[in-house]
């Protein structure tokens, strides 16, 4: 009866551990965008040639398409915030799944050469120490 209460207790400790891992993998300040807390964050790669020419009107109109698609599409995907670099993009989503990071992608016309999976984020304070 030890041995089977050890090995529970064990489970039970790696069964919290991971859930309380998958929670800190999305920083709170961006869980808030969401009202779904299960949700897995994603950054896509988007590669746009000439990206770095677009202009402010180009970029309003490409974000209005993706925020009517996401209207559309609900409450399990939450677009979050974009990098423009010279020909790439990367979005930062989060999603139920990959899939629905993918048909948000192809519905709006929009590359997505990939998608990853965050699996968790660092900043400064993860360091322990400031500066």
């Amino acid at each position: 009866m030890k041995t089977f209460k050890f090995v529970l207790c064990i489970v039970l400790t790696l069964i919290s551990f991971q859930f309380f891992a998958q929670e800190k993998s999305i920083p709170d300040v961006l869980r808030e965008n969401t009202t779904l807390k299960s949700q897995s964050m994603y950054v896509i790669e988007r590669e746009i040639p000439n990206l770095d020419t677009w202009s402010a009107t180009d970029l309003k109109t490409a974000s209005k398409t993706s925020c009517s698609l996401l209207k559309e599409m609900g409450p399990k995907i939450t677009w979050l915030h974009s990098y423009v670099t010279g020909n790439k993009m990367y979005c930062v989503y989060l999603a139920e799944s990959k899939e629905l990071v993918q048909e948000h992608a192809e519905r709006g016309g929009f590359p997505a050469n990939t998608i990853a999976k965050v699996v968790t984020v660092i900043d400064p304070s993860t360091s322990g120490e400031t500066y």
